[in-house]
């Protein structure tokens, strides 16, 4: 049963992946609508016409005249609601949504809601693989994998969905069983005014939350709470009533949830702090829907992490070599330097660059004169992390990832670790972030 009134017109602006699973979700409860994309070829653009020949679509630049025949213009995420064309169109009375409030006024199993500058998706994942190991029908994806309309199913127990500042931004009530912004740090500064925007943004993935989970270690990850609204926490610390945490035990370091204690660290697959601050964070996720803790520790000792997340490549010489191609802000990057930092014996060689989106390095710098041996740069904007690392430890700069590989190979030495955690975009030099990673890893084990 559709939640949409048939007799209205829609618009999709953007036809990417998440613009073509609105297509489909339109299209199969009889509503009225047309397309519209900023691009003369954007990328489902064959596959609409082959599927909706039917359907009206308008390339190029937006019409404003067109976008004001819609009662509600459901935009990609792709596309900032600050065009001028969009704007116009809101000035004028034309609702202005998106694929996520769409999903939240049809979905009928409850949703667990991950945001976050850094590490959505493996927490995402994780959640994920805990709930089916405590044998739920659950359904993973929005920001990551499958797009969130394409998840909609009767048969489905639990939705645990990866949500961006872009896709929170056209949700205006989501209605979370449980919600989470798991950090905040600097990104997509080139899209929001500041830091205060790109905030709010990522709070709105609280509207019409049953409880929330909040990191300990991030004052700008707590929401303003109603009373009486459930609370759980999650951080590096000792954690207390509601909270998860490490404890230490004979000396050994275990995952704990208020005063019990859960698991020893050294069973988690994933290294590194930042991923035992994931692991409690999924743990603390779980446990508010009600997931038991055997299966969520089981899921949790089987769990090798996400591709080019933190990803071990390989050990050669007594070096080991991680691919954490995904980090494409300041933020990721300090999570990977700072945790993997404190897992190895040694320093870290890091390679660092690409486009920085208008992001400031600063904050690079003590950590990397605290964990690294020496930083390589590449890319667009490696002079500016240049500038901001100052003397902090040696640079070497680069012309391409090979030489940058190759260069790594120099400097590190044996009980040192290889860092790919750019701290950028990649689209100055690659596809995307995945073929950077694929081009690291392939170059590393390419080493004899």
């Amino acid at each position: 049963m559709s939640l949409i009134a048939s007799d209205h017109f829609r618009i999709v602006v953007g036809l990417g992946k998440s613009g073509m699973s609105l297509v489909r979700f339109l299209a199969n409860r009889g509503v009225s609508f047309a397309v519209a994309d900023t691009r003369e070829n954007p990328p489902e653009l064959a596959t609409l016409r082959r599927d909706y020949p039917q359907v009206d679509v308008r390339c190029g630049e937006l019409d404003v005249e067109f976008l004001c025949r819609a009662d509600e213009l459901y935009v990609s995420p792709g596309l900032a609601l600050a065009t001028p064309a969009l704007q116009a169109a809101a000035a004028r009375g034309v609702k202005l949504s998106g694929d996520i409030e769409l999903f939240a006024r049809n979905a009928k199993a409850p949703i667990v809601a991950i945001s976050g500058s850094n590490a959505k998706s493996t927490v995402t994942t994780l959640v994920g693989e805990m709930a089916a190991a405590a044998g739920k029908r659950v359904a993973v994806g929005g920001n990551l994998g499958t797009p969130a309309l394409d998840l909609l199913s009767d048969d489905v127990e639990l939705y645990v969905m990866e949500l961006s500042s872009f896709q929170l931004e056209t949700t205006a009530h989501l209605g979370a069983e449980v919600a989470t912004v798991l950090n905040v740090s600097e990104d997509h500064m080139d899209r929001y005014s500041g830091l205060p925007a790109y905030h709010l943004a990522k709070h709105r993935i609280f509207r019409g939350a049953r409880q929330v989970v909040f990191n300990r270690q991030d004052a700008l990850t707590r929401p303003l709470l109603g009373e009486g609204m459930p609370c759980w926490s999650f951080g590096l610390g000792v954690p207390d009533f509601k909270g998860f945490g490490l404890r230490e035990e004979n000396g050994e370091k275990y995952l704990a949830f208020e005063f019990q204690s859960l698991m020893p660290v050294r069973e988690l697959k994933i290294r590194g702090a930042h991923n035992q601050a994931n692991a409690l964070a999924a743990l603390a996720l779980g446990h508010a829907v009600g997931l038991p803790f055997d299966a969520m520790l089981s899921a949790l000792r089987t769990f090798a992490g996400l591709e080019h997340r933190c990803q071990w490549v390989r050990d050669l010489d007594g070096v080991a070599w991680y691919n954490d191609s995904k980090a494409t802000n300041v933020g990721a990057a300090l999570a990977a330097i700072e945790g993997l930092g404190a897992d190895i014996e040694g320093k870290l060689v890091l390679i660092a660059g690409g486009d920085g989106k208008g992001a400031d390095f600063k904050d690079l710098r003590d950590p990397v004169a605290a964990n690294c041996r020496a930083v390589v740069l590449m890319g667009r904007d490696r002079e500016l992390i240049a500038q901001a690392l100052g003397d902090a430890v040696p640079l070497v700069r680069v012309g391409s990832l090979d030489e940058a590989v190759q260069q790594c190979r120099a400097l590190a030495q044996p009980g040192d670790a290889v860092l790919l955690s750019p701290a950028c975009a990649s689209f100055d030099m690659f596809k995307n972030y995945e073929e950077r990673g694929q081009l690291f890893a392939r170059a590393a084990e390419d080493l004899a």
